[in-house]
């Protein structure tokens, strides 16, 4: 039993919102990971969503009543199923997240612009 609340814990934290279908990100995790009614996994990219300025949204506007104007939500571009940031995941507001360092220890340096 311990194992089934392990898994629904973060499911659990996140209130739903009306018609909108919300889950926690997992460190790291850039694809949508919501199922289907036959159990296939969504597999869209999870893009950063600015909702105040979306139509459809302001119409319904239960996002902005519940996290305020500016939260950091992303959202899945195929089942639209709304992802707030991993608690866990310290990177920032990339997506993406930090990148690669070199494999050969080098550093770039800045490019300089004449003006």
């Amino acid at each position: 039993m311990p194992s089934s609340q392990t898994t629904g814990d973060a499911a659990a934290a996140v209130p739903p919102l009306g018609n909108h279908r919300v889950k926690t990100k997992k460190p790291g995790q850039r694809a949508c990971n919501e199922k289907n009614d036959k159990g296939k996994i969504c597999g869209g990219h999870l893009k950063r969503w600015f909702y105040s300025g979306d139509v459809l949204e302001k119409e319904c506007g239960c996002i902005e009543k519940a996290w305020g104007p500016d939260a950091e939500v992303y959202r899945c571009e195929l089942c639209l199923t709304l992802y707030l940031p991993s608690p866990e995941d310290a990177r920032g507001l990339n997506v993406a997240g930090p990148g690669q360092f070199s494999r050969f220890g080098f550093i770039t340096p800045a490019k300089k612009v004449d003006g």
